[in-house]
């Protein structure tokens, strides 16, 4: 039976978020899922 995990990344007043970007593999070519936490004001620049 799987296990529910959740974690807050709201500490204070910094909200944070944690991005998955999909990006290509130079090496195979294949996809892979790079992740990371950043801040809200950091994600939108991110995702530009």
């Amino acid at each position: 039976m799987a296990k529910k995990v959740v974690a807050t990344l709201r500490t204070g007043k910094v909200s944070m978020a944690k991005l998955i970007k999909m990006v290509k593999s130079p090496k195979t070519g294949a996809y892979v899922f790079e992740e990371s936490i950043v801040t809200d004001d950091q994600l939108k620049a991110a995702l530009k």
